[in-house]
């Protein structure tokens, strides 16, 4: 009966509401660091900030000088609550806030009094501010820091950049109002917009003003004209596979985005983290098995774009490294379809992060590459073993089938057989496993049952010179 009674939906015993403050007078009583708190939250307002307090500390006269509000030494009496919006009642000591909570009353103004929940009219919310958007969290006074750490992330998901978004659609909304007739029209251009190529630039900080008003009056145009509406295909770097690795552009994007196109080496649980009513379409290849060709991928990302939708392309890694967006890109650009390309972690970065390898180390490799264990007929590739003989790091991706290719063809270039080499399978996953031994010890890998995931050698004396060990080391797992 207990855990029945929990899944009851719970009532509030407040209502959410915002006050108007701007012009108008909002008092705050005290001078220590709880009022410093409230002075530097109501900073974030257009209020008319009064502050009661016979001593200010530090703190507080910092926060008032920068806030710009005006300092009475004294408590306040009776007159001096006339007409004010709010009252915040913040001394510290509980008598004289009873003594302010009693003005407040007497006079009909709300009044919260700091840490004391029993006393207050209303509470204060942790704030995400993106005026003219804001977004308020509270816990009833039961829990403020809980509301601080559901408002940090709340911040992370939102680009700081989201109330200029709403001050670029409050510009327009008589130009969609007086070209876009159909009630219908206008909601799908508004929701295009919010999620379209403008939106997309002003959110990144892309568009200088005045821009993105001319791009959206002509998105305006465009679909007063036309239908449909062309959407918009976001490149987006899943990362490794941890899913706290994804960027914050990269979930937002996915938290939007009407089709999700996703790789096989890309984790469901990422997947996951996009729209639940997005359209998943899975185009996953693996060596000798292709979901979908490289053509059919082009014609699903430009003929979803075409029907006006928001498209993320999800690929592990980084879009630009081994990740076919060049051919992406191509089709896109050839079909009229606006893309953006978001970066993720490539695999080399997070193998090398979570094993200690530094990838460049002075004295030791100056110079970072990036390689494939194959070209497109399937060759092992030579062109890089140079790099290597000249101190390189070199980073091998999809070289497991390989392996006993590539060290042969780098010893026989000249790279000393004792040369220290990693070799890491599922960077960043649970499952992951990490070896080290020597260039000569690598053809042994291709032979290990248990490596049958994404698998990143590098090849270089950094391994040396890392947690590993100063010097080479037998063949033996690392992490498992």
């Amino acid at each position: 009966m207990a855990t029945a009674a929990r899944n009851v939906t719970r009532k509030l015993g407040t209502f959410p509401a915002f006050h108007r403050v701007g012009g108008r007078r909002v008092l705050i009583v005290g001078g220590g660091g709880e009022a410093a708190a409230k002075i530097r939250l109501l900073a974030e307002t257009s209020a008319e900030l009064v502050v009661f307090a016979p001593e200010l500390e530090g703190e507080a006269r910092r926060d008032l000088e920068a806030a710009g509000a005006t300092l009475n030494a004294r408590f306040p009496e009776a007159a001096d609550l006339a007409d004010a919006a709010l009252v915040f009642a913040a001394t510290g000591d509980l008598d004289q806030d009873r003594a302010v909570r009693d003005l407040a009353k007497a006079a009909g103004i709300p009044v919260n009094v700091v840490d004391r929940p029993d006393l207050c009219d209303f509470f204060t919310p942790a704030l995400v501010n993106r005026a003219p958007l804001s977004i308020a969290i509270s816990t009833e006074g039961a829990a403020p820091v809980l509301a601080r750490h559901v408002r940090a992330r709340i911040e992370a998901m939102f680009s700081p950049r989201l109330g200029d978004l709403a001050d670029l659609a409050e510009r327009l909304r008589a130009r969609v109002a007086e070209k876009i007739g159909s009630g219908d029209a206008r909601r799908r251009f508004w929701a295009h917009f919010f999620t379209g190529p403008t939106a997309a630039k002003v959110l990144a900080g892309q568009v200088e003003d005045g821009e993105g008003e001319g791009e959206a009056a002509a998105a305006i145009d465009r679909a007063a004209a036309q239908s449909g509406t062309i959407g918009h295909v976001s490149l987006v770097g899943a990362g490794p596979g941890a899913e706290d690795l994804l960027t914050l552009r990269a979930l937002r994007l996915l938290q939007e985005a009407d089709v999700i196109v996703y790789d096989k080496l890309v984790p469901e649980a990422i997947v996951a983290m996009g729209r639940r009513d997005a359209l998943r379409i899975y185009v996953g290849k693996a060596k000798g098995a292709h979901a979908a060709s490289q053509d059919e991928i082009n014609a699903i990302l430009v003929r979803e774009a075409q029907d006006g939708r928001r498209v993320v392309r999800l690929k592990s890694g980084d879009p630009l490294i081994f990740g076919r967006a060049g051919e992406e890109m191509a089709a896109l650009r050839a079909a009229g379809i606006p893309f953006d390309i978001v970066p993720g972690i490539t695999a080399a970065v997070a193998a090398a992060a979570e094993n200690e390898i530094p990838l460049t180390l002075r004295d030791v490799a100056s110079t970072l590459v990036v390689a494939t264990g194959h070209d497109m007929r399937g060759d092992t590739l030579p062109d890089w073993a140079g790099l290597a003989l000249s101190g390189a790091t070199v980073a091998v991706y999809m070289g497991r089938s390989v392996a006993t290719k590539v060290a042969a063809r780098l010893i026989e270039n000249g790279l000393s057989a004792s040369t220290p080499v990693a070799v890491i399978e599922n960077a960043s996953r649970a499952d992951r496993r990490a070896y080290a031994g020597r260039l000569d010890e690598l053809a042994e890998i291709a032979d290990r049952p248990e490596l049958d995931g994404p698998v990143v050698i590098i090849v270089g004396h950094v391994v040396a010179e890392s947690a590993l060990g100063v010097t080479p080391l037998p063949l033996v797992a690392l992490a498992a």
